[in-house]
């Protein structure tokens, strides 16, 4: 896009225009183009195809659900423990030290997605062995806890590293055979493909079950027409699946490789969430076929509660770190020969903080662990989402207050932190389902 600008305004300096009386057209032209960014073509896939050798299954496999239980226990199993430390040393370690550079850059580092997942293998969990995976049963509290540790170091990262699994997860659980066996073997290698799950459209109060996204039928298929909204990762990514109304049957999910001839990206940075190189996927009659299509009905009502229920945890990632620094912060700073902590303004904003996000993962959990028994989970998603849109942004604008003016500047990570906890209740939608 700078390439772009720089020789647009070149072409506007030229005295010629004046000559040619065109000058008035050409710097239209330039103002357009910075105002809405350059579109570009979807990134080249990689072939996706059905490995040889494995070929198509005669149904699509399906990980089951976890054994039910009657107490809610909130223990971590022994190998879930250890995928969380995995998770949380990697954001430490990795993720952190990189935030606020991405964050200006608006874009992951090079390189980091790869190493996400060689080291953390975060789709092998939910895809089945027959597949390369490691999947043996849904893993949907396994999911919450990795992007709780992986938002400690940076909401905006964690998405950028977590979008394709929810693709492959969407796969696994709603996917036919062909399409299983044609995209799930590349999610379970150490470089897999980037996705994204594009359901945000650009409209105010959107409600997913109100797309105007269209799939309309054509031929034996379909034609998508519409535009989707801060896409994670839009410009790299190679599969999207994409949100659109059918006429007359409802929404659905349709699996669209970014290549598809009339798909485009454009770049769409937001106020949070920056690093995760946010875009936005126009879609200009694209054609598919019949059995680009998953998750319709119910499943697709599931399929929203899901990305909601990831939404929730990575503010519970992000609410935690702001927890982590203010207490740090206010014990270290001083005023008036004493810790400003020893004010009781400061002492009861920093335990209601610690109260909201006790709340909040309390109501996540529980969620994440009906969803992997099987269980409705509909109503525990719907509380999860509605603390993490109301306490997610207030814990956030508190850390704020509390760094005083120090919570104002780039020096400190708070204003990164408050900034992408508001994206909690705006992505996937404002009305409950």
């Amino acid at each position: 896009m700078a390439a772009g600008l720089a020789a647009l305004n070149r072409v506007a300096g030229v005295t010629a225009l004046d000559r040619l009386r065109v000058r008035r057209p050409v710097e239209r032209g330039v103002y357009q183009a910075t105002r809405a960014g350059f579109r570009t073509l979807g990134a080249a896939t990689r072939a996706f195809g059905v490995a040889s050798g494995r070929g198509v299954r005669p149904g699509p496999s399906r990980l089951p659900a976890a054994a039910e239980r009657s107490l809610f226990d909130l223990t971590p199993t022994e190998d879930q423990q250890l995928m969380r430390a995995a998770a949380a040393d990697f954001a430490a370690e990795q993720l952190r030290p990189v935030a606020a550079e991405a964050d200006a850059r608006c874009q992951p580092p090079e390189g980091l997605l790869r190493r996400a997942s060689a080291e953390l293998g975060v789709n092998h969990i939910a895809i089945p062995a027959e597949f390369g995976g490691g999947g043996t049963e849904r893993s949907v509290v396994s999911g919450v806890l990795v992007a709780e540790a992986l938002a400690h170091g940076d909401l905006g990262l964690a998405l950028a590293l977590l979008a394709p699994s929810a693709v492959a997860n969407a796969l696994v659980l709603w996917g036919s055979a062909e399409q299983q066996a044609r995209y799930l073997p590349a999610f379970a290698e150490a470089d897999a493909p980037g996705a994204a799950l594009a359901v945000l459209e650009p409209q105010p109060l959107f409600d997913p079950l109100a797309l105007q996204t269209r799939a309309v039928r054509s031929g034996a298929g379909f034609r998508l027409t519409g535009v989707k909204a801060l896409v994670p990762g839009a410009v790299a990514a190679e599969l999207f699946l994409i949100a659109a109304e059918v006429p007359g049957e409802g929404p659905a999910l349709f699996a669209i490789e970014s290549d598809s001839r009339g798909v485009q990206i454009e770049a769409e940075p937001a106020m949070g969430l920056r690093p995760a190189n946010l875009g936005r996927v126009v879609l200009d009659a694209v054609v598919l076929p019949a059995d680009s299509r998953l998750a319709a009905g119910p499943s697709y009502r599931d399929c929203i509660r899901l990305s909601r229920l990831g939404w929730a945890a990575l503010a519970v990632g992000t609410a935690q770190a702001v927890l982590d620094y203010v207490i740090a912060y206010v014990n270290q700073r001083y005023a008036f020969g004493e810790p400003i902590s020893n004010r009781q303004a400061v002492a009861f904003m920093v335990a209601d903080i610690g109260i909201e996000l006790e709340g909040l993962r309390l109501a996540t959990y529980r969620a994440a662990s009906r969803a992997e028994q099987g269980r409705s989970f509909g109503r525990e998603v719907a509380l999860a989402r509605t603390l993490a849109a109301e306490h997610g942004m207030r814990i956030g604008s508190d850390g704020v207050q509390l760094l005083g003016g120090h919570g104002f500047v780039k020096e400190h990570p708070v204003e990164r932190w408050y900034r992408d906890l508001r994206a909690a209740g705006l992505m996937e939608g404002a009305v409950l389902l």
